[in-house]
């Protein structure tokens, strides 16, 4: 429906479609309106939505070439940041409140620098410029708070255990740390120079693990880093990797996604590797069929 839209839009149209775009995902110190405006043709607009995946989305400041996978909200209490990037520190209930004020809407009509996005409302935000109430909002992050993870069906035999003992062994305990499996840090994005003042907390980890940089460099949702995301519930969710390019713990764990012309079975535009986080990919492939019986017992 969305595709067929697309094509039969007039230039009229699709001028305002474009602009839509430039509301949820321009960054002009990255790319000019003017540059953002010649590269979304109506044939690369249609090629970005064609590709979309079940649980990958562009949401607003990101970016429709580099989406982000939708992450699971189970746990999200323990969570210490918020986004894939880490652009949001999670305290107590009350971030989770502010968090849900600005992605209403309120990150489209704020000032990045001398840039705003929309000055208009958008239809992530009412013309009254309303929002819900703390009692709401409260509400709302109490249920979140309570989500359980569905009954896992993935059960804790010989195969699993082997597999525990090739996640030790790898060390991946010291990024997924039990029992959280994750230790709640933030990793550093290809490219990204540290600044001294933050290399004084202890919530980073000053290496890079060789992800695509995009959404953590060159979008409004950027901040350098990525967080070490949690492996629990990984049996119930698809979508791995930053941008989801990997549809399954498998192909996450296949060391064929490193070549220059493979073709991902998660969001793709076309053919490309999927970079990075190399650890597990050398292993054996009995002792990987252990370590993914291990994950999806989480």
């Amino acid at each position: 429906m969305r595709l067929q839209s697309i094509r039969n839009s007039s230039p009229d149209s699709l001028a305002r479609e474009v602009e839509r775009e430039w509301v949820l995902f321009g960054a002009p110190w990255i790319l000019s309106k003017d540059a953002f405006s010649q590269w979304l043709t109506k044939d690369e607009y249609l090629r970005q939505i064609a590709a979309s995946r079940p649980g990958v989305f562009a949401r607003q400041g990101t970016s429709r070439s580099h989406p982000v996978r939708t992450p699971s909200l189970v746990g999200i209490q323990d969570l210490k940041y918020l986004d894939s990037t880490g652009l949001v520190r999670h305290r107590s209930i009350a971030d989770l409140m502010r968090y849900a004020i600005i992605n209403m809407g309120l990150d489209t009509r704020a000032y990045y620098g001398d840039f705003q996005p929309s000055p208009k409302p958008t239809p992530f935000t009412s013309d009254e410029g309303t929002r819900y109430s703390d009692e709401q909002l409260y509400a709302m992050a109490l249920y979140l708070y309570s989500l359980t993870p569905p009954p896992n069906p993935n059960h804790f035999d010989e195969l699993a255990r082997h597999g525990r003992e090739i996640f030790q062994q790898q060390g991946c305990g010291a990024c997924h740390t039990a029992p959280l499996y994750t230790n709640n840090k933030l990793t550093v994005a290809t490219g990204f120079k540290v600044p001294e003042d933050l290399r004084k907390t202890d919530d980073i980890i000053d290496v890079s693990v060789g992800t695509d940089p995009t959404v953590a460099l060159k979008t409004r949702r950027g901040t350098g880093f990525y967080k070490v995301p949690s492996l629990r519930g990984v049996w119930f969710r698809n979508g791995f990797g930053h941008e989801g390019q990997a549809d399954t713990l498998d192909e996450w764990l296949d060391p064929a996604r490193l070549k220059d012309d493979y073709v991902p079975k998660g969001f793709h535009t076309g053919p490309g590797p999927i970079k990075g986080h190399e650890f597990g990919l050398k292993l054996a492939a009995a002792d990987k069929q252990a370590l993914i019986a291990f994950l999806k017992t989480l």
